[in-house]
C-alpha cells in the first residue's frame, strides 16, 4: 500500500525561477501537472482563510532505482505570497533540512551546476557511511530560495545506468526530529522499517560545520530506503532542538509526500492504528487527472502528507 516519499514540497516566491531551476539545471522537465486554484482542506496548516496557490509536479527525466522521487513546487497567491525561509535553519533543526538527488558523478554534475549559475554550499567530497562502510560521494547547491540540495551518487549500492552525467530524481528527503526513537517506530508503520536502513550514524559531519552559527552539534542520523520511492533521512540534533518548521509554503523545502496505492484504505487503516489527521482526503482535479492528498500528524508536527497520484 505505501510507496516511499513520492515527492518533496518546496515552497517559492518566483515560479518562473524555480521552474527554471529545477527543469533546465535540475532535469525535472517532466510536468505531470500545473495547477492554480485553491487547494481544499488546508486551513488547520496554512492558517489562512483560503489557501489559493500555483502547484507544479515535476518528474525527472532521467529517475532511477535510487532517483525515484519527484518534486511539487508551491507558489501561494493569497495573503502575501510565500512565507520566508525560516530563520536559524542550518541542518537538523525539527523541520525539513534538505531534498537529496542522486546523480550519476558527483563531480561532473557539480561542475556543471556552478557554471550555471549555482551557488554551492559544500564542495564534492566522499564518504564512507556506518554502519555499512557504504562509499558515497556527495555536495551541496543552494536552490533559488536558498534551500539546500543535496547532490549524492551511492557509489556502493548500485551503480548509474550508462550515460553523461546527470541528475536521476530525488534519492531522499532529510528532516529534523526531536525524539529519533518515536520518529523510527512512527515511520516504521509507512515501510520505512530497519530492513531497509543503508546509514546510521551518530557524530559529527566535518563538512557541515560551517554551516552553523554557534557550535556545531552533534547530530544522529538515519537513512532508509524503501523498496518503492525515495527515502527519508531523520536527524536528531544533541541538543536543545529549535522549531523550523515555518508556515506551510514558506520558501525552500517545506514538506513531503509518502505515496499510497489506495489513499481510502490507506487513512481507514493507519486511523485505526491511532494516526491523526490534520487534513481529510482531498480531491483536486488538475486538467491531466486527479490529485488525491490527505495531511497526518507526525511526532513533530511536520507538513507531511499521503498522496494517491491520479496523474
Amino acid at each position: 500500500m505505501f510507496a516511499g516519499v513520492d515527492h518533496v514540497g518546496i515552497g517559492v516566491a518566483d515560479m518562473e525561477a524555480a521552474l527554471e531551476f529545477f527543469c533546465e539545471r535540475m532535469a525535472f522537465s517532466t510536468v505531470l501537472f500545473d495547477y492554480t486554484g485553491d487547494l481544499p482542506g488546508l486551513d488547520d496548516l496554512t492558517h489562512r482563510n483560503r489557501t489559493r496557490a500555483r502547484v507544479v509536479m515535476l518528474a525527472s527525466r532521467h529517475r532511477t532505482q535510487l532517483g525515484p522521487g519527484k518534486i511539487k513546487l508551491v507558489q501561494l497567491l493569497e495573503d502575501g505570497g510565500a512565507p520566508p525561509k525560516p530563520a536559524g535553519a542550518c541542518y537538523g533543526e525539527v523541520g525539513i533540512c534538505e531534498v537529496c538527488v542522486h546523480v550519476r558523478d558527483v563531480a561532473a554534475v557539480h561542475k556543471q551546476l556552478l557554471a550555471m549559475g549555482c551557488t554551492e554550499l559544500m564542495e564534492p567530497n566522499r564518504q564512507q557511511v556506518p554502519p555499512f562502510d557504504i562509499d558515497v560521494d556527495l555536495s551541496y547547491v543552494a536552490d533559488p530560495g536558498d534551500g539546500k540540495i543535496e547532490v549524492l551518487e551511492w557509489k556502493g549500492i548500485w551503480s548509474a545506468l550508462p550515460g553523461e552525467p546527470r541528475v536521476e530524481g530525488v534519492n531522499h528527503v532529510a528532516f529534523g526530529v526531536s525524539d529519533m526513537a518515536a520518529t523510527r517506530e512512527f515511520y516504521a508503520g509507512f515501510g520505512f522499517s530497519q530492513d531497509h536502513l543503508v546509514l546510521e550514524s551518530d557524530g559529527y559531519f566535518e563538512p557541515m560545520r560551517p554551516w552553523y552559527d554557534r557550535e556545531m552539534p552533534r547530530q544522529h542520523m538515519i537513512l532508509v530506503l524503501p523498496g518503492q520511492g525515495a527515502g527519508i533521512e531523520p536527524v536528531q540534533l544533541h541538543e536543545e532542538a529549535m522549531d523550523c518548521r515555518g508556515e506551510w509554503g514558506h520558501v525552500g523545502p517545506m514538506e513531503f509526500a509518502i505515496g499510497v496505492t489506495n489513499l481510502d484504505q490507506a487513512i481507514t487503516q493507519l486511523a485505526a492504528s491511532g494516526v491523526q489527521f490534520r487534513c481529510d482526503r482531498q480531491t483536486v482535479d488538475v486538467g491531466t487527472g486527479e490529485w488525491r492528498y490527505a495531511y497526518l500528524t507526525d511526532p513533530d508536527g511536520l507538513y507531511v502528507s499521503l498522496v494517491e497520484p491520479r496523474y
